[in-house]
């Protein structure tokens, strides 16, 4: 089994090669989907979570309010190595259950996506990486929008991370994604079949 990293600058459309391996019959295990399910109501995440930095990163509904717990944690770096020591032995513990399945089903390729692969210095234990890239304007100007942040907001969070060119010279593959979906998507069916000939070669 080739086993695949997807990572990405922040708003640079990783949900959207994600899409399109999975239209491939591909396996894709999601760390920010784990990253969800971690801190879910009722999950000993979440309850950490709140122990942590109290009720107000909940929602009426009981569930974690991202976008508060974002404005706390982004602002301080001590804040942020906390939340990730309280989440991540939890997120990993199902990430590698839903790799194993994932190898289990007897596929040829199995893609990991992960924004943070790089950070995480797990790069040289994904290859081939793929990374999927745009410009910086449009970065912010998506951050913005999906996130409801002001530019400077959405300029902090893009700073917390690699940059995306630094990303992209540790990568195997680029997927630019600064155009149309179609322009991506041509993009993408390119390092497939790239993928494809190491399966069969």
């Amino acid at each position: 089994m080739l086993r695949v990293g997807l990572t990405v600058g922040i708003a640079c459309g990783k949900s959207l090669v994600a899409e399109m391996f999975r239209d491939r019959g591909v396996p894709v295990v999601d760390d920010d989907v784990a990253a969800r399910d971690a801190v879910a109501p009722g999950s000993e995440g979440l309850a950490a979570v709140v122990a942590e930095f109290g009720q107000g990163v909940l929602r009426p509904d009981g569930s974690l309010d991202r976008p508060a717990l974002g404005r706390t944690v982004f602002a301080d770096d001590g804040l942020r190595r906390r939340l990730m020591e309280i989440t991540h032995p939890r997120i990993g513990a199902l990430i590698a259950q839903r790799l194993g399945a994932a190898e289990a089903s007897g596929a040829a390729l199995v893609v990991y996506e992960s924004a943070l692969l790089v950070e995480n210095g797990a790069a040289d234990a994904w290859r081939p990486l793929v990374v999927v890239r745009a410009d910086r304007e449009l970065q912010i100007a998506r951050m913005a929008r999906r996130n409801g942040l002001s530019r400077e907001e959405a300029e902090a969070r893009i700073r917390a991370q690699t940059s995306v060119e630094d990303k992209a010279a540790l990568a195997d593959f680029v997927i630019d994604n600064s155009g149309s979906r179609r322009q991506a998507a041509a993009r993408f069916e390119r390092v497939y079949e790239a993928l494809c000939a190491r399966i069969a070669g």
